[in-house]
């Protein structure tokens, strides 16, 4: 009997509910499988033997909450104090070939708990009285919960073929919870792998952000490429794989260096898009690559390259083209930058440019940064790390003197236009970049009067007179 898991007034009223109603109500899914993971989870799913519109309508009523009803689904929900409670009918379900959406008719609780898609999602705790809290659990899911295992209810391959989705739930639940996919569920996703294609770009996208916010996010695209999915959900990131040698001489396998970055990063920030920069910041390589005798393998340009692959990249899975995704075309193109003033004497200037081009995405420039030292070799990681730190100390002492984070030019098109009484021109944007060069440049302070003078100077050689 499981007691302390169902002492919420939100469960005796549903199951004094169910029992007037003369129908039988369990808590499935997901809050029964983190119960026993003993993570907390405000999301409490309802099956009921009877209609769950019906149930939900009567609880809703007796917790004065304000009931949600989705017909087209068969479903209903309400929120009572911070917990979000849905409830649907026990129903079982099956597939057309061309679609992930299922045909719907009642069912048992068996066969509800059937079409789910893992063990650990398909344990119910009774909410009857005669047995309430007491674990229905058919196909082992409490096993393979204190195992660690991800295994399908039913034979894997109607598992995966009917809702193809539930490849990546496979792959984004093992490494949300640090758990083994069992090896015939594995051997089944690469067999089913051409299912993908009736899946919608938002879905697989949905998957990637939450494989990307796991602890070890780096496992669940390693288990990608073992399950052949890779080259299907982001083929750009499959063809970093791989190392080529010519002449003895190789290069780093630029897959797997991309995935220890981003766990570089996933130690330190919880930022989706900060993680999605190092996850993408190397693929411009694949088409960079090359190799120069004498000198070995090169990439040159690949950040550049990178930064345009990024749109194709959030095009293709259909997620947003706001600001999040300028941040990360910005970050993969400006990540060798901070790599470049460690390499060489870091001058003031260089400093300035790198504060002006990255401006409030400096800090999180520089975690990337950070992230992307590594090398078997341990004293090479050393001596960079040594010399990233006096780059960042260089960036604060700049940054404090000249102000150039999110610089704004002091001299506008507006002041140049009134103080010459000229129209709109080019001569207007030759001034303007002549004053912010020489500010980046450090010939002149950050300062409006210093700026006001060198427009003074640059128009008079042009030929204005104010």
């Amino acid at each position: 009997m499981i007691s302390d898991a169902l002492n919420h007034i939100i469960f005796r009223t549903v199951s004094d509910v169910a029992a007037s109603k003369g129908v039988r109500a369990f808590v499935i899914g997901g809050y029964v499988r983190d119960y026993f993971l003993q993570r907390p989870n405000t999301d409490i799913d309802i099956v009921v033997e009877g209609s769950g519109i019906e149930i939900a309508k009567a609880a809703a009523d007796v917790l004065r909450s304000k009931v949600s009803v989705f017909k087209n689904f068969g479903t209903a929900m309400f929120k009572y104090k911070g917990i979000e409670v849905e409830f649907v009918g026990a129903r079982k379900e099956s597939y057309r070939a061309e679609s992930r959406k299922p045909i719907v008719e009642d069912g048992t609780l068996q066969e509800d708990q059937q079409r789910r898609d893992f063990t650990i999602n398909a344990m119910a705790f009774s909410l009857q009285k005669d047995d309430y809290g007491t674990l229905v659990d058919p196909f082992g899911g409490i096993r393979d919960l204190n195992e660690g295992l991800i295994r399908t209810p039913l034979d894997p391959d109607t598992t995966y073929s009917d809702d193809p989705l539930r490849m990546l739930r496979a792959i984004r639940f093992a490494t949300q919870l640090g758990f083994r996919i069992v090896p015939e569920s594995k051997d089944s996703i690469r067999r089913n792998k051409h299912r993908m294609s009736i899946l919608s770009a938002e879905r697989i996208a949905v998957e990637l952000n939450k494989i990307l916010l796991s602890p070890t996010p780096s496992e669940g695209f390693r288990l990608l490429d073992e399950c052949d999915l890779l080259s299907t959900v982001l083929p750009a990131l499959n063809n970093l794989k791989g190392v080529e040698t010519v002449s003895g001489k190789g290069h780093k396998d630029n897959f797997r260096h991309s995935l220890q970055v981003l766990d570089n990063v996933a130690q330190v920030s919880d930022n989706l898009w900060l993680r999605w920069a190092a996850l993408l910041h190397d693929i411009g390589k694949a088409q960079t690559k090359r190799f120069e005798p004498g000198t070995g393998w090169t990439f040159h340009g690949h950040e550049y390259v990178g930064a345009k692959m990024v749109k194709g990249i959030f095009n293709r899975l259909k997620m947003s083209q706001s600001d999040d995704m300028k941040y990360v075309e910005k970050l993969v193109a400006l990540h060798l930058r901070p790599i470049a003033l460690v390499t060489d004497e870091v001058t003031d200037s260089a400093v300035r440019r790198l504060l002006f081009d990255a401006g409030d995405d400096i800090d999180d420039l520089m975690i990337l940064c950070r992230a992307d030292i590594t090398s078997a070799n341990e004293q090479k990681v050393e001596r960079f790390k040594r010399q990233y730190e006096h780059v960042k100390e260089k960036l604060l002492e700049v940054e404090a003197k000249d102000a150039v984070r999110n610089f704004k030019n002091p001299i506008t098109g507006d002041l140049i236009m009134e103080k010459y009484h000229i129209p709109p021109c080019q001569e207007i944007g030759i001034i303007k970049e002549y004053v912010k060069e020489a500010i980046l440049d450090g010939v002149i302070p950050n300062e409006y009067e210093a700026a006001y003078a060198l427009m003074e100077k640059k128009a008079a050689e042009i030929g204005f007179n104010g």
